[in-house]
C-alpha cells in the first residue's frame, strides 16, 4: 500500500509541476521573451504594444512563439534609446546547471525546445532542476518570492 502511494505522489507530483501557469502572459521584445508583468518597470520606455490575442493572429516573425499564444502574446516595442532588460539564452542556463545545452526548459510549464531562445533575466523569480520522466530539466517560476 505504502508503494502504490508512493508512486502515486510521484506522479500527481510531476503533472503538478508540468501544468501550464494560465495567468502568466508572455511579451517579446526584441527576438526576446519575457512576461507582460516584468515590463511594468519598462512603461515609460514603451513606444508600442501590440497584443495578439490567438495563434492565428500572430504576425510571421512572431509564429515562432506560438506555443506561448496560448494566452495571447505581446509584443514590445521601446522608445529609442530606451535601456532594456539582460538576456540570456536557454542554453546558457542549462550549462550552468550541468545539463546539456539542448535540453528543453520550462518556463511556468511552457517546454521551451528551442534553447538557443533568449529570455530577459528579470522575469525569472526562481529556477529549480526537476527529474522529470527519468530526465533533469530546468523549470523556471517567474514569480518571486
Amino acid at each position: 500500500m505504502k508503494k502504490l502511494l508512493y508512486i502515486l505522489f510521484v506522479i500527481f507530483s510531476g503533472l503538478l509541476f508540468a501544468q501550464k501557469n494560465s495567468i502568466t502572459k508572455f511579451a517579446v521584445y526584441n527576438n526576446t521573451v519575457g512576461t507582460s508583468s516584468m515590463f511594468d518597470l519598462y512603461k515609460n520606455s514603451i513606444e508600442k504594444a501590440n497584443v495578439y490575442k490567438t495563434k492565428t493572429s500572430l504576425p510571421a516573425h512572431l509564429k515562432k512563439f506560438d506555443y506561448l499564444a496560448e494566452n495571447g502574446l505581446i509584443e514590445i516595442k521601446l522608445k529609442k534609446n530606451a535601456g532594456y532588460p539582460d538576456s540570456l539564452s536557454l542554453e546558457t542556463l542549462n550549462e550552468q546547471n550541468n545539463l546539456p545545452k539542448d535540453r528543453p526548459v520550462f518556463i511556468e510549464g511552457y517546454q521551451f525546445n528551442d534553447t538557443t531562445t533568449l529570455v530577459y533575466n528579470e522575469m525569472i523569480g526562481s529556477i529549480e532542476v526537476i527529474d522529470t520522466h527519468g530526465q533533469k530539466n530546468i523549470h523556471i517560476s517567474t514569480i518571486r518570492n
